[in-house]
């Protein structure tokens, strides 16, 4: 930690925001590692602690939790005037991550503070990796918590990304709570889409054992509703999209469109 310890000692800080990926160790990046590994302070939900305890070797921990978004990064900032504070978030920082939040807090503090985004595996490249290849063209990701969105705004986007045959990514399908969103967006998915599009359901992608999924059709997918939690990442296909079956497993390949133009 000799970097940051110089860095403290000069009284001149840095705030990390790094993405720490699906949650397997191994799939941070090497520079995630680092400033992790030479921060003064890492604080983070405590989940996302968890996955990357083994990088947690001297620096001061500060545990938080859902709902204490806002005291978190408050905190980091705080902090980042004289050390070098690593926030951790799932996935990737920018995709419904603390890099957000972050930046406004720093900002409405008018506090000369030095930022680093530092980008990550998010989830649905996890859950692509695993189905094939079914985001290999346009897309569009959508949540549907509606904690912070209101849920007609979610309902518009579900339906303009539908009509223009996007291939869609839905984050936060169905929560304890929230347990009819989910079959309210694919209903309004079918409006748009053939019922043999594939639809793939991927849960805890790349947590090692703990990683499962499920190829189907947007005919079938409400069969497996019972299934799909706030860990699922659910990929619906556009109108090319199809289901290859190969070794007594399915794959998503969605074509780019070489076989418009070259012949293979």
């Amino acid at each position: 930690m000799a970097e940051s310890q110089s860095q403290s000692q000069n009284k001149h800080g840095k705030l990390y925001v790094v993405g720490i990926g699906p949650g397997s160790v191994e799939y941070l990046t090497i520079h995630a590692r680092d400033v992790i590994q030479n921060s003064d302070y890492v604080i983070g939900n405590g989940t996302y602690l968890d996955q990357i305890e083994s990088l947690l070797n001297g620096q001061e921990i500060i545990r938080s939790s859902m709902g204490k978004e806002v005291d978190r990064a408050s905190r980091a900032v705080e902090l980042a005037q004289s050390s070098v504070v690593s926030m951790v978030s799932g996935g990737d920082a920018n995709i419904y991550g603390m890099a957000g939040l972050v930046l406004e807090v720093a900002e409405n503090a008018k506090q000369d503070v030095e930022v680093e985004i530092v980008p990550g595996v998010t989830a649905i490249t996890a859950s692509a990796s695993i189905l094939g290849s079914p985001i290999v063209n346009d897309f569009a990701v959508i949540s549907l918590s509606d904690l912070l969105t209101p849920w007609d705004m979610i309902e518009k986007r579900l339906d303009s990304a539908a009509s223009t045959d996007f291939v869609i990514s839905l984050y936060n399908p169905k929560s304890r709570k929230r347990n009819s969103n989910f079959a309210r967006a694919i209903e309004i998915i079918k409006q748009y889409r053939d019922g043999s599009v594939p639809v793939g359901l991927v849960k805890n992608a790349l947590r090692d054992e703990k990683q499962d999924y499920i190829v189907t059709t947007l005919d079938n997918v409400l069969d497996y509703e019972d299934w799909v939690d706030m860990r699922t990442t659910v990929l619906v296909g556009n109108s090319e999209s199809r289901i290859w079956s190969q070794s007594g497993s399915d794959r998503i390949i969605t074509p780019r469109g070489y076989h418009r133009k070259y012949e293979y």
